[in-house]
């Protein structure tokens, strides 16, 4: 008889569901328009940005510069499915998601409602980590494991799990691995990596998470980066909107993205205020020197120009993922100067 091992369904998944289905239910769609502005984000340090934008009120500093008045809402949610679909029905004006899923939108509403990407968030790596000893790479992962990740088949670590697996199996196995992977969010799939017991045995995470399940499982191990798979550093989380944004609030855009440079400048000048700031914003028991160490890691940059995006996109084009190929930023990103010289 096959044990049967804990479900993995706390309170937290719970209350995001509820929110999601308040979220649909209790704003409906909107159009865009100068002063308004909602965000989604979601959990990491990858999104430090908005936690610091939001703590420091850049954007609402920003346009009082342009004489606006900006209400700011900040709305929490997980995966990259949620994240677009709230963008699609006009819950928010600005989502923040990985790249494969600004590709999948990019390619879905050319012609439509044009969604394009705004900017990084910065450069982070991604570890796919295991808590299963015997699991060294990801040809180890067997029919009984499970691999945790934000939204299968279409969140960024969901594409790059699928890059690395035409990598190894060639491209029509691609998609391989998604038969054993389950959407869990990143608090929840960390704690099932630390304390073991669960169908989870793979975790592909991003900052915080995949650090605090190295330091608080001695079984804890990296089985893929995302930097190897991209080629080097890379910014796999971003921000995105549809053109109506971009074009009938151009004074609200344009504080938005000042705003958040401001705040990637005060990151890189002041690691240990936006430790606190992160741990204020997210209700985190991480050890504090621990957020810094990610922080300060030399291979993380916080910057809004996004860097070595496009070959992800071309791969999902390569495997049938998307129908348009990305040739060049421009296609896939607002002209805006801080973000031209991008990648």
């Amino acid at each position: 008889m096959t044990r049967q091992r804990p479900s993995l369904f706390p309170r937290r998944r719970a209350a995001l569901l509820g929110g999601l289905l308040a979220l649909a239910a209790g704003l409906g769609p909107a159009q865009a328009a100068e002063g308004q502005l909602r965000i989604a984000k979601q959990f990491g340090v990858v999104y430090l940005l908005l936690n610091v934008a939001e703590d420091q009120k850049l954007i609402e500093k920003h346009g009082k510069a342009a004489g606006l008045d900006i209400k700011v809402e900040y709305l929490q949610l997980s995966g990259g499915s949620a994240v677009n679909d709230a963008l699609l029905s006009g819950n928010i004006e600005v989502a923040s998601a990985g790249v494969g899923p600004l590709f999948t939108l990019w390619d879905r509403t050319r012609g439509r409602q044009n969604v394009r990407g705004v900017a990084s968030l910065g450069n982070f790596p991604y570890y796919l980590v295991s808590n299963r000893p015997a699991v060294k790479t990801i040809a180890d992962f067997t029919d009984k494991d499970r691999i945790a990740l934000p939204a299968v088949g279409v969140s960024v670590q969901a594409r790059i799990l699928q890059w690395a697996s035409a990598k190894l199996w060639g491209d029509t196995e691609f998609a391989r691995l998604d038969r054993i992977s389950v959407a869990v969010p990143h608090p929840e799939a960390t704690a099932a990596i630390v304390k073991g017991g669960t169908e989870i045995t793979g975790h592909f995470a991003n900052p915080p998470f995949q650090e605090q399940e190295l330091a608080e499982n001695p079984d804890a191990r990296i089985v893929l980066k995302s930097y190897d798979v991209q080629g080097g550093p890379a910014s796999s989380t971003v921000l995105y909107a549809a053109e109506r944004f971009y074009k009938d609030s151009p004074k609200t855009y344009a504080a938005f993205v000042d705003a958040l440079d401001e705040a990637a400048k005060f990151i890189t000048a002041n690691p240990e205020k936006a430790a606190e700031i992160y741990i204020k914003a997210n209700n985190s028991r991480i050890d504090r020197d621990l957020l810094l160490k990610v922080i300060k890691n030399p291979e993380v940059t916080f910057k809004i120009e996004p860097q070595n995006t496009l070959g992800l996109g071309q791969f999902m084009h390569r495997v049938g993922a998307i129908k348009n190929e990305p040739k060049a930023l421009e296609e896939y990103f607002f002209v805006n100067p801080r973000v031209a010289a991008g990648s």
